[in-house]
């Protein structure tokens, strides 16, 4: 039975029957970038900017045009940008403009959010040597933050962004919870951190924006909370009031007749009040039409798409004519070459598992050769390793032939692309095997391998970042040189110019100096001006470490693994209440917008599988690499496949591009490397793979027919210790999720936004449920959720 929600408000737009002709001058239909430019940060006092981030040939600017809130100063050669503010004096988004080939570009400016915090210390007497701090606030670095003592206690003070911080004070190298801070939460994983919180964190108080409807070139927007300004751009062209009228909380925008001539162009809104800022929206267009319909969007539409992470030599061997284990008595079978190949993935595109499944994003693991021999020693069992995952390249260019040729490599990107499928590399920069030609000709070109106390530099992953070195066999790049950074971005490059590849997934981001990221981007935007390339990396640390690495002139995204651990304990533990997740959530979207590019997993190549953690076969806080060598790690408990829908569900709803770890889409188990890597099984499931199977394609391809879920706003409407809800809109299109994650049965009361009181709700999964005078109830089973879509009457 359908039911269909009162409506609370009636609003009546008054469109007039001759559609108005407006145009945005100094907007060419060859602009001089093709991409959508992203906000400059404001930091500090000073703040940098890299113009050919914006504009990758810098000599097409004509000149700057700044606010007089602004001083600032360009360099001779335009590349660069310098901006002066008092900070307190600027409004939360600010624009300036560049002139550049006659068109008058538009780049938003948000001011710096920081707030000075101080910590301190009392010793009570007793003598210390050295006081530090380490977590979220510093990237979990105590060498970064030492408090100074001035005779009674040890004090600093750090500038740190709105958020919730876990962190922990080091006393002469013993790391503890802060004793002058009683809060502490559990971080996760089995221990247990101090807890800052800074500035207002409280969503509910900034104003919200709703994509609400649409009328042939025109489009309303519904503002909730006060506004003191919305700003629209088509493109990177800032929309006039012309453009904009507002009543009675709606406004109303005119898509420009400019929009007419472009196959794809977006409109992007912010708003803010002094509070903060809202969510921000990003509306796709076809011609000067809103998309509304998923069949309109195509696999260069970045933000449609649902990745799936694959291990070449673990997923399918199609070619059994290349396999070559290395021949070595000391290598464990498990970290040995299992004979998976490109011909095999081809096989799977070819076969439909991809098309059936929903995914339109091959993720493939490194395929640069890797060496023959083996390498490397874990203690117990004691074994080597072959290069079977491929992330020790002795090539930078040649694919290995144990993966496939050449000519495979074409068919399997030419196969995906005729189902509107991308593939995308995993490429690393960061080291080299120390067989490669490179490091045998150019040994400078790496880092230290020893410290100056003599140590080694190995595996020293945030107090030297940007030099440590993988294992003594892997020689870090010192890619902030030029001589070196300039070949290995020529190597990159090739990849996606020599191969019809659509992007990259990069290893080890952020132990990779930005120099290397900005001319990779820039010679990616100047050689290949209108294909899209998706970038995403991978960072382990902070938001504001991760968000460092994104942006015009550096990459689309990161992978979120605050994120991640967040709803692997909310998902996988009883004891992980959803609200730290909800509260994860919207300080992601407070560092990366509401409508974002950043990648959310299921799993990974460096995690324990999450269903073994959620069934207990594997425990929190134990070293997972270890147990996936000493015992055989299964699912445990039943239930965990229930707990996997759940993530997958959450992935699939929430902003961003969802992604599968191969073998997730069913309940693989496993402990960390290399029990996690198994070989992919495509027959045999038992009743409960099968049926988690079945579930995750329905959400993925719920994801896939629902743009509420691409590009809709986002709002909590319920969360509590065990009960999740939160709604999506784009337009006509609705989305409700809820969560219940409890032992038993709940019945859920939801007030739905009033926004949303001309929706007809369908429940995907057959949750009992009724609505009445703007209230949903519905019953969900324990580890359970629902997905309600809507229609329009």
């Amino acid at each position: 039975m359908k039911y269909r929600l009162l409506a609370l408000i009636t609003v009546t737009f008054l469109v007039s029957s001759c559609q108005k002709s407006l145009r945005i001058e100094h907007a060419t239909t060859s602009p001089a970038v093709h991409d959508l430019l992203s906000v400059i940060q404001l930091a500090g006092d000073s703040t940098l900017v890299y113009l050919t981030d914006y504009f990758p040939d810098p000599q097409v600017i004509d000149s700057v045009s700044i606010p007089s809130h602004f001083q600032y100063s360009i360099s001779d050669s335009k590349a660069y940008l310098t901006l002066k503010a008092d900070n307190q004096s600027l409004p939360w988004l600010s624009y300036i403009f560049i002139w550049a080939k006659g068109d008058k570009y538009c780049l938003l400016v948000r001011k710096n959010r920081k707030l000075p915090v101080t910590f301190t210390f009392d010793p009570q007497g007793k003598k210390v040597k050295s006081v530090q701090l380490a977590g979220q606030i510093n990237d979990w670095n105590p060498s970064s933050t030492n408090l100074t003592f001035d005779g009674k206690v040890y004090k600093t003070t750090k500038l740190l962004n709105p958020g919730k911080y876990h962190y922990q004070v080091v006393i002469d190298g013993k790391w503890m919870l802060d004793p002058a801070n009683p809060t502490f939460e559990d971080n996760g994983m089995g221990g247990y951190n101090s807890v800052l919180v800074v500035g207002n964190t409280n969503p509910e108080e900034l104003p919200k924006l709703v994509p609400f409807s649409t009328d042939g070139n025109k489009l309303f927007i519904k503002a909730i909370g006060n506004i003191d300004k919305f700003i629209v751009l088509w493109q990177n062209y800032l929309m006039d009031d012309k453009f904009i009228t507002s009543k009675e909380g709606f406004y109303e925008i005119t898509i420009p007749e400019n929009a007419r001539g472009y196959k794809r162009s977006h409109i992007r809104i912010w708003a803010y009040n002094q509070q903060g800022e809202s969510n921000n929206l990003l509306i796709p267009l076809e011609g000067n039409r809103v998309v509304i319909n998923p069949s309109q969007l195509s696999r260069s539409d970045k933000h449609t798409q649902i990745m799936y992470f694959l291990l070449v030599d673990r997923f399918k061997n199609g070619n059994p004519s290349n396999d070559f284990k290395v021949n070595d008595p000391e290598i464990h079978p498990k970290a040995n070459y299992f004979g998976g190949d490109l011909a095999g993935v081809t096989q799977k595109v070819k076969d439909g598992y991809f098309t059936k499944l929903g995914i339109n994003t091959i993720w493939l693991s490194p395929i640069t050769q890797n060496p023959l021999g083996a390498w490397g020693l874990y203690p117990q069992p004691r074994t080597k390793f072959s290069g079977y995952h491929g992330y020790w390249p002795v090539s930078s260019s040649k694919v290995d032939f144990r993966f496939g040729t050449e000519s495979e490599l074409n068919e399997l990107i030419a196969e995906a692309h005729k189902r509107n499928m991308n593939v995308i590399l995993d490429y690393v920069a960061n080291h080299v095997h120390q067989e490669h030609p490179l490091y045998k000709q150019h040994p400078d070109w790496a880092t230290s391998l020893y410290l100056p106390d003599g140590s080694l530099n190995t595996e020293r992953w945030d107090e030297y970042r940007l030099t440590t070195w993988f294992d003594t066999f892997l020689p870090t790049l010192d890619l902030e040189r030029p001589e070196v950074y300039e070949p290995m971005t020529d190597s990159a490059l090739f990849w996606v110019s020599h191969y019809d590849l659509d992007g990259f997934r990069h290893d080890a981001t952020k132990h990779i100096h930005e120099n290397f990221w900005r001319r990779l981007t820039q010679k990616i935007k100047l050689n290949l001006p209108n294909k899209p390339v998706y970038q995403i990396g991978e960072t382990y640390g902070s938001h504001e470490l991760i968000a460092s690495y994104i942006g015009s002139g550096m990459l689309d995204a990161q992978f979120d693994f605050n994120i991640y651990d967040a709803s692997v304990a909310a998902f996988a533990r009883n004891d992980y209440p959803f609200t730290k997740l909800d509260g994860a959530l919207h300080q992601t979207f407070s560092y990366f917008g509401w409508i974002n590019l950043m990648g959310y997993i299921s799993g990974n190549q460096d995690r324990g599988r999450f269903i073994s953690y959620a069934g207990g076969a594997l425990r929190f806080g134990e070293d997972a690499k270890k147990a996936g060598w000493t015992r055989e790690i299964g699912v445990g408990d039943s239930t965990a496949y229930a707990k996997l829908c759940m993530l997958n569900a959450f992935n699939m709803t929430i902003p961003g591009v969802p992604t599968i770890y191969y073998g997730d889409e069913f309940g693989m188990p496993g402990g960390n490397d290399p029990d996690n890597r198994r070989m992919m099984k495509f027959d045999g499931l038992s009743t409960l793979e099968q049926q988690t199977l079945e579930t995750v394609t329905k959400l993925v391809n719920i994801r896939r027919n629902n743009l509420a879920l691409v590009y809709g706003s986002f709002q909590t409407i319920l969360v509590n210790d065990n009960v999740y809800a939160y709604v999506r809109k784009y337009f006509d299109n609705t989305v409700v999720v809820i969560f219940n994650k409890s032992n038993q049965e709940q019945v859920i009361d939801l007030q739905i936004p009033e926004y949303m009181s001309d929706s007809i709700l369908y429940p995907n999964f057959n949750s009992k449920y009724s609505i009445q005078n703007g209230k949903l109830e519905v019953t969900l089973k324990p580890n359970s959720f629902e997905v309600f879509t809507s229609r329009i009457n």
